[in-house]
């Protein structure tokens, strides 16, 4: 079973990204994950996605919140993904 694939889209000078980044630290480490960072700034495809949504949680490319991120649902959404 592969793990799943846990994305943080944010952009430069962003304080939510600051707080995003923490909690998708907090809740990918407590379940033993691996998560990745790709900036709406480096990527345009992204920045025209998800340009008033950020940050963006993905988890296998699913977008699971934005803006504030709520460390029980996306622990809910890990495990359920775990499971699977």
């Amino acid at each position: 079973m592969a793990n799943p694939e846990v994305v943080l889209i944010t952009k430069a000078d962003c304080h939510l990204c600051a707080e995003a980044r923490d909690a998708v630290e907090r809740v990918t480490s407590a379940l033993g994950l691996e998560w990745t960072e790709q900036q709406v700034d480096e990527l345009p495809e992204l920045r025209e996605r998800y340009a008033e949504e950020i940050p963006v949680v993905l988890v296998d490319g699913v977008q699971r919140d934005f803006w504030k991120i709520d460390e029980a649902r996306l622990e809910r959404v890990l495990q359920r993904a775990l499971r699977v």
